[in-house]
């Protein structure tokens, strides 16, 4: 524990209270939980930082789409900010601009078909999405959002740093302590196809369906050009620069994947870019040798006015592969029939 953690550590047990007291109220019924008129999968995980939610929420949308059902997705975006929908106009007619870079990913990977209700009053925004109507959602992040009603708990657990080191915020990275595991009705695993250490320490809180998830390569491609060949893409020197909740695992998967990462700069989550912030990555990227640099998809979307001078700009494509997924998708929608028939 450094200095900045033992200051923080006091505040943690307050906040590890009233984290359980909560979720102790809403199980009790002192604390009501609203309902859709739809069936809502919930995604979400123990700790901050990244879990691979995105890609789950990507995949979970896109095989309901397969199937032929509307679906809507219900996002907070960054810090709670409230945009209408990527297709559909607010009350007023104006169609209002999606700023948050996860909710671009996801309006730039499923497009149209996808409705997102982005906001911090996520049953605002699915009723909303509900007289558009959507019948299925996801709520992406939605572990400890008790206040909307679910059909089935998703939690996903990073097999790299399971517990964000047991400590809760602000000196950790625990939303919960690990009891909450107990309202899990499926942990994913993820980074990780066996991982018997963690499923062991899982196994005292909870007995919920365990699976694993790994991200894996899906393309590169130049900014300003054409998908790059994969071949060529491993014959660069690359230098990886992002600003996501997990940027050590970033450089980790290029690296597992073959690519030559020759360094990185790290940004905070969500970061902003600015020409100074490129120029200095451009800089450190040519001080080894390196004539490309690459980011992930959700630092794209903070690029739009950003010059690249002396380097090529890719972007990183991933997807989510499910081990067993037919199993997983299964346990997934037996939940949801199962809290169905419950209602009636």
């Amino acid at each position: 524990m450094n200095l900045k953690d033992s200051l923080l550590w006091p505040f943690s047990l307050p906040y590890g209270a009233l984290a359980h007291l909560r979720s102790r109220l809403y199980r009790r019924g002192v604390l009501k939980q609203r309902r859709l008129n739809g069936k809502v999968i919930s995604v979400g995980n123990l700790t901050v930082g990244g879990t691979g939610k995105t890609p789950m929420v990507m995949w979970i949308a896109d095989r309901l789409l397969n199937e032929g059902k509307s679906v809507g997705i219900l996002t907070r975006g960054y810090r709670g900010e409230r945009v209408a929908s990527s297709n559909s106009n607010d009350e007023g007619g104006a169609r209002t601009e999606i700023s948050s870079d996860e909710v671009r990913m996801l309006k730039d990977r499923l497009g149209a078909s996808v409705s997102l209700g982005v906001g911090a009053d996520r049953f605002e925004q699915g009723q909303r999405l509900a007289k558009l109507g959507v019948k299925w959602f996801v709520l992406d992040d939605g572990f400890q959002h008790l206040q909307l009603a679910r059909d089935v708990d998703i939690v996903l657990i990073d097999a790299t740093d399971p517990f964000g080191g047991g400590r809760s915020l602000p000196a950790g990275r625990m939303r919960e302590s690990k009891t909450a595991l107990r309202r899990a009705d499926v942990i994913v695993i993820t980074r990780s196809n066996y991982s018997p250490a963690v499923e062991a320490a899982l196994r005292r809180d909870t007995e919920a369906p365990i699976f694993y998830a790994r991200t894996e390569f899906d393309s590169i491609r130049g900014v300003w050009s054409e998908r790059l060949n994969e071949e060529a893409a491993r014959q660069r020197k690359l230098f990886a620069f992002c600003g996501i909740g997990n940027p050590p695992q970033f450089v980790a998967d290029l690296r597992d994947w073959g690519f030559q990462v020759s360094g990185h700069r790290f940004f905070p989550d969500h970061h902003r870019y600015t020409q100074r912030d490129a120029d200095e990555v451009e800089k450190a990227a040519r001080a080894v040798g390196a004539t490309s640099v690459i980011c992930t998809e959700k630092d794209l979307s903070k690029l739009s006015n950003i010059h690249w001078r002396a380097c090529d700009l890719f972007v990183c494509r991933i997807s989510l592969h499910i081990e067993r997924e037919g199993d997983f998708w299964r346990e997934v929608m037996t939940k949801v029939e199962a809290r169905s028939d419950a209602k009636k």
